[in-house]
């Protein structure tokens, strides 16, 4: 495949990407709208996002591993399909009922749009060109942030509804150039589908996003663990042995288990916790600026722009770097700004001046270990016939360490009688989490990735 070839194929990753990324950041300001036309309370219209999220979870290792028994192009393709189908749903929904079946079908959608893309990146683009591409992929997530409350504005003045019509155009055209650009890879999988595994895998998902979301509403209001929330954590204890037992008899599993006798792995996805863990600050930043300055929750908002600048920035700069020097420096390099990021804030965390000096230092770290560190690094483990489910856990992973993030920083927010206080320390305790990996980091690689055997395109 030539240079061209490989930049337009990109391009259709990017637009799938970014479609997916857009519908998280339009999402918001529209969620007034929908509650007044239905008549939600706050909890119901949680799940808007709630479903969403668990969909997407439980939608990534199975459409990961899809595209190793149908082929890469196929299952990126009928990720967009579902995803747009879940739209339009939303879009024409009479009910809450059907609203969260077509935001669930969304979801589950989105759930295999990151993992293929990856995937088709460590299968076409050599290994001097995968830190550039990934890159650019990852700096769809901070372009989206800048540009879903532009484009949700405008189109609510339209209706609600055409934040989700307008995924369709965009749908139609990654498929038309999807068929031609995208490369058919994998569908080389033998063996009978792994039936038992997918449900036990999708049984323990659900759970523990649910679980993960009570927790962190606990931490919030206050209270107590209650049967139900104890009975699922039990049901995950229990089954987590049965798919370890069901993956190493099955024929083609969903999950590779030899993957974790990789100690390289083990140390990537111990990243990837931690970055996810540090990304569920910025969940927290408005609150602390509300509280430490006095602003009111618009003009909070509005201060994380320094930040997802700083992100969109990193991103593809970090990712040239990985071409020329390898991972460790770059990675070591992003977590180091995150601790210093969050040390500064939270020891200042009323002044602004410092306030603006985090956003750029933690902007640009978060951007080097979730734009394409972590997933640079995961490709380059992996043979053909792993990457999208390697990728898959990766996503899982990073989703974990953002809800037990959110939900500890919260607990340590508001065990503080001051709540700039409380904020400040959650920062502080972040910052040790990231200091922490920088000792795990002794382990990560110094070489340079080198590329296995690609899969044929």
């Amino acid at each position: 495949m030539s240079d061209r070839e490989r930049n337009r194929l990109l391009l259709v990753l990017f637009i799938g990407v970014l479609m997916a990324a857009l519908d998280i950041a339009v999402t918001g300001p529209a969620l007034p709208a929908i509650r007044a036309q239905f008549g939600m309370d706050v909890a119901t219209a949680s799940w808007i996002f709630g479903i969403y999220i668990v969909a997407n979870l439980v939608a990534s290792p199975l459409l990961a591993k899809a595209s190793d028994r149908f082929g890469r192009r196929t299952s990126f393709l009928a990720s967009v399909v579902l995803f747009g189908i879940g739209s339009i749903i939303v879009a024409t929904a009479v009910d809450v009922t059907m609203l969260l079946i077509g935001r669930a079908i969304q979801g589950f959608g989105a759930g295999g749009i990151f993992p293929v893309a990856t995937a088709v990146v460590g299968d076409v683009f050599p290994v001097e060109q995968r830190g550039r591409a990934l890159g650019m992929i990852g700096a769809v997530f901070g372009i989206a942030f800048l540009l879903g409350p532009i484009i949700g504005g405008v189109l609510l003045l339209f209706g609600w509804q055409w934040l989700f019509w307008v995924n369709v155009p965009i749908m139609l055209l990654i498929i038309g150039l999807g068929v031609r650009l995208l490369p058919t890879g994998g569908g080389n999988a033998g063996g009978a589908f792994d039936w038992l595994g997918s449900i036990v895998l999708s049984t323990i998902l659900i759970l523990s996003a649910l679980v993960l979301q009570g927790v962190g509403d606990l931490v919030k209001q206050g209270g107590s663990l209650s049967t139900a929330m104890i009975g699922m954590i039990a049901a995950v204890i229990v089954l987590l042995p049965v798919f370890v037992w069901a993956e190493r008899r099955a024929a083609d599993p969903v999950v590779q288990m030899a993957l974790f006798d990789r100690r390289q792995v083990i140390v990537i996805l111990a990243f990837a916790f931690g970055a996810g863990m540090a990304e569920a600050v910025t969940l927290y930043l408005p609150s602390l600026l509300v509280s430490a300055h006095g602003m009111n929750e618009s003009a909070a908002s509005f201060q994380l722009i320094p930040l997802v600048l700083a992100m969109a920035v990193a991103s593809p700069l970090s990712g040239r770097v990985l071409d020329k020097q390898g991972a460790k420096p770059v990675v070591l390099g992003g977590v180091a700004l995150m601790a210093a990021g969050l040390l500064v804030l939270g020891v200042m965390p009323r002044d602004m001046t410092m306030y603006y000096l985090f956003s750029v230092l933690f902007g640009f770290g978060i951007a080097v270990l979730l734009g394409a560190s972590l997933r640079y690094m995961m490709l380059g483990e992996t043979e053909p016939s792993q990457r999208a489910p390697a990728q898959a856990i990766l996503t899982i992973v990073i989703s974990v360490g953002q809800m037990i993030g959110a939900a500890l920083m919260g607990a340590v927010a508001v065990s503080q009688v001051d709540t700039t206080a409380g904020y400040a320390l959650a920062m502080v305790v972040t910052a040790g989490v990231m200091l922490a990996l920088l000792v795990v980091g002794i382990w990560l690689h110094p070489r340079v990735q080198t590329a296995p055997e690609s899969a044929p395109a």
